[in-house]
Order: C-alpha cells, then structure tokens, then sequence
C-alpha cells in the first residue's frame, strides 16, 4: 500500500473521497474500477473509520463489534474481489446472560424460531408473521410504527422477548424503541437471513487489502490530511481543500458526519432554507465506551462464545443501556484462530454511551472514570473467564471523547444521526450538484455491511451525475 503525502498527490481529479471508512472506502473504488481519477483523504493515520484496529504491545485490538450480516460476502466479492469475500466466515456462537434469560444461538432464523417458541413460549405462526413483517420493510415507504408498537403488536407485554430481539440491534446501531420501526426491521432482517459473520484475519488484513485493492485500480491515498472545504462554483462542486492545498475535481464524496459536511464543508450560506430547515431537525446518535483487554503471551481463554450479551439490568431499557453506571456490556472474544498463524487472545468490551457524560470532566476527573472502566468490566468479565486479571497484560478504555477525537463526528456519535438524518444525506446532491454524503445515517445504515453498500449507492449516483 503506497500513502501519498500531500505534496505528492495531482492538482485535479474526478472525485475526492473525504474520509476512509467503509462507505468512503468502497465508494472510492467502484469509482476507481469504472476508471475515474479517484482521490481518497483520510485525517487519521489509519484507514476503517470505526471499522478499524490499532496495536498495543503484542496485541492487535478490533475497534467496534466483530459482526456482520452474509451479504458482507456478497458486498465483497462483487465491489472489492473475491478473495476477500473467501475470508468471511460465521461467527460460532453468540450468547445472552442477563436476569430474564441465559441462552446460546447461532442467530441463525431456524434457531431463533427455536428459541422463540421452545424457550419463551410463543407461537410459531406469530413469530413466523413477526418476520413477514420485518421482510417487507423498506427506508422508502411511508411507515409511522415505532420499534415499541411493532413489539406490543406481536408480543404485547413480554419484555423479555423485546429484550432478545433487540438488544443486539440497539448495540449495532443505536436503536431505542421510539425510533421508526424500519430501523430495526432491516437490519435484523439481514442478520436473520444466515446468522453472524466476521472476517478472518482481522481488520487490520481487511483494511491492508482494501488499501491494496484500491491501489491496483489506480486511486490514490493519502492520510493525515484534512479535507477543510468544498469549493463551489455557480452552485456545483470544483474542487476541494485539503491540509490547506487546492485540488480540483468534480465532485466530493464525504464520507464524514452529514452535518460536519453541511455546516464545515459547505457552509449553510449555499443551501435552500427548506433543506436547513429538514437539517435543524437532524439528532446525532449516541456514542460508545470500549475496553480493550490483552491477555500475557502463553494465556488462554476456554471457548465461551464469540459474542456475549451481558447485563445485570433486571429487564431491558435501552436509556439504562447508555447510562454512565454500566448494566450493560458486550464482550468480542478473538481467539487465535480469529487471526490464523497467532497466538494472542484479546477481548473487546462494548458500551453505548451518551457523549455529554463524558465531555465535561477535568483531565483528572477523566482518567479516573476510565480506570473505573477498566475495573467495572475486568469485574464484570471475571464471571465468564474466572481469574481474568491474573491473565492479562494490557488494557485500555475508549469514551465518547476518544471517538469525537479519531472520527471528528459531533458528540463522538459511533451511528451517525438518527433516521432523519437519511433524506437529507440521500438528497445533498439535488442542493449542492457534485456534492454526495456517505457517512453513517439514518441508523439503518449503520455496521459494516450497510456503510459498504451506501457507499456502493452514492459511487453509483456520481457516475450517474458526472455522465449526465
């Protein structure tokens, strides 16, 4: 993978891509491949967005959770190359321990049904209608029903089942039972189809061959490097500044948060009052803790699961799932055979978050409340691998106020915005001609899967627009 540096990139090119993560990525190289001179900025060292890694002592960390839907098979093997679609694989075994149940699950649709109807008592042609329902969803229909009345509609009154069905989802995108049904239907419909899967080999070989991937099809990267501005010219887009150089192109795609790009990139000086006016109305997201744990050289962990679901919560409250005081807790177990040829163990533990917990404190305050961090959830995790701090060598707590750092989103948001923020990203280009957004939003976009082919969406738009 050959990184530019500024002084060595052209003057002018087709598209700038602003931001490296999976929609500005695969974006950038369906571009490429269709053979438009394709430029890539990304302000961090390292390219992934959240769906990166970084290295400490022996350890290779995987930021966020490491599943994803089958279709990130299909989405590789036909938008990047076929042997990176080989190195998905089905994540083995995913377990839930909390007061109101304690199962493992493929989360495949024949063993949920299973589990459904064996273990919580429902009906097969009810769970059977509740999928039907969810299979028809699309972010294109008119659709009012929250998560909370299509749960009351098909199990009024069981918490418990909401807690099964939802909770993995509010982890993956930030959902919370207020918000538009569609925004759970389709993901969980996704992940429902074959279960979960991860990639083999870790990020950090999934990014180095996207890198490699966009090299061989001729685009050119570059990181460490800001984009500051879209320039405009009569109404469209002509180029960009990045790290203080003008370069032109003839359109942008940003892959950054939908309204950094509008106020910063843009400025609200260029858009119609009807579109500020839908983009005052546009939440950004909660954010995220993680925790990052290494074990000493020659440690094991026995097998307990891929993915483990935690909580102490009596029942299931997606506003206690973001609370500073943790109940809540998602355990990524990487085992050897995660990254093959290696030895190591690494657990990552997750947390939703809300970013004004976290923004305030004194640098004193700060540091403490991570330790704290660490030692609630070596606490926590001490149940499933008994012994854990004796096995350990390394960890290290992420907050909100990490994520704002390394992504530059408001608020530190790790799914963007909530769904209204979808049409004003889809619409940027009827504003703004030249201008696309393929960030993080409307939180059906959220994961790896729906950020790869959002970006797939958006490359074709700009092929679309540069050839009308």
């Amino acid at each position: 993978m050959a990184i530019k540096r500024i002084d060595e990139i052209a003057d002018s090119y087709d598209i700038i891509v602003a931001g490296g993560g999976l929609g500005g990525l695969t974006g950038a190289n369906v571009l490429a491949r269709n053979g438009y001179k394709v430029l890539l900025t990304e302000q961090h060292f390292q390219l992934g967005g959240l769906a990166t890694y970084f290295r400490r002592k022996q350890h290779i960390f995987d930021v966020a959770l490491h599943g994803f839907p089958v279709g990130m098979k299909k989405t590789l093997r036909k938008y990047w190359s076929r042997e990176m679609a080989e190195h998905i694989a089905p994540v083995k075994s995913i377990r839930f321990d909390n007061p109101q149940f304690s199962l493992e699950t493929d989360f495949t649709e024949s063993d949920f049904t299973q589990k459904l109807v064996s273990v919580f008592g429902l009906k097969l042609e009810t769970v059977q209608a509740f999928y039907r329902e969810l299979a028809g969803m699309n972010f294109y229909d008119e659709n009012n029903m929250t998560n909370r009345e299509l749960f009351e509609k098909y199990f009024p009154g069981r918490n418990d089942v909401v807690r099964l069905l939802m909770e993995p989802i509010t982890y993956a995108n930030g959902s919370t039972l207020d918000e538009p049904a569609i925004t759970y239907g389709i993901v969980f419909s996704n992940f429902m189809s074959q279960g979960v899967y991860t990639f083999t080999g870790g990020t950090d070989l999934m990014l180095q061959m996207m890198a490699d991937e966009l090299e061989k099809n001729g685009a050119h990267l570059i990181n460490r490097a800001k984009l500051e501005k879209i320039n405009l010219k009569n109404g469209k887009v002509c180029g960009a500044v990045i790290n203080g150089k003008e370069v032109e192109c003839r359109a942008v795609l940003s892959n950054g948060n939908i309204l950094n790009t509008i106020h910063e990139y843009i400025g609200d000086h260029n858009f119609s009052q009807n579109y500020l006016d839908k983009v005052r109305k546009v939440r950004l997201n909660t954010s995220s803790c993680q925790v990052y744990i290494g074990l000493k050289p020659g440690e094991k962990i026995d097998f307990i699961g891929d993915l483990l679901f935690t909580s102490t919560c009596p029942d299931f409250s997606p506003e206690k799932l973001i609370s500073k005081d943790v109940t809540s807790r998602t355990y990524s177990v990487y085992y050897p055979e995660v990254r093959p040829g290696s030895n190591d163990y690494t657990v990552v533990a997750s947390m939703n978050a809300r970013f004004e917990d976290w923004v305030n404190m004194t640098d004193t305050e700060y540091l403490l409340e991570k330790q704290k961090l660490i030692e609630t959830t070596l606490d926590s995790l001490d149940k499933y691998i008994p012994g854990i701090r004796g096995k350990i060598d390394y960890t290290e707590a992420a907050t909100p106020r990490t994520f704002q750092r390394y992504t530059l989103h408001g608020g530190g948001s790790s799914f963007g915005t909530k769904f209204e923020g979808l049409e004003v990203s889809m619409k940027l280009s009827e504003e703004i001609g030249g201008a696309f957004h393929a960030g993080s939003v409307g939180i059906i976009m959220s994961g790896w899967l729906g950020a790869a082919n959002y970006g797939v969406i958006m490359a074709h738009n700009i092929d679309k627009y540069l050839n009308s």
